[in-house]
């Protein structure tokens, strides 16, 4: 079983589906929502992916987004390569 800094370890890099506030079910159950956008989160520019992206500075925000999906794939790639050499 992985832990949370453990899984944090195997990544830096990820390109992820925006997530938006839950909204309530009719039974009033909480449902979590995502948008129709993805996020850029990268852990070697500073970006911790547990926090909202309303919580990170604006540098983060510039990072991660929000992209269409097709966008999103090439501003991974445009990132990654930042961080290879």
């Amino acid at each position: 079983m992985k832990t949370r800094s453990q899984a944090r370890q195997d990544w830096t890099l990820v390109l992820r589906r925006q997530p938006v506030k839950p909204a309530r079910t009719a039974h009033g159950q909480l449902k979590d929502r995502y948008a129709d956008v993805y996020e850029l989160i990268c852990c070697d520019c500073g970006d911790d992916p547990d926090l909202d992206y309303r919580d990170t500075s604006p540098e983060l925000q510039q990072i991660r987004g929000p992209y269409p999906i097709v966008d999103g794939v090439a501003a991974y790639e445009r990132h990654a390569r930042r961080h290879e050499s």
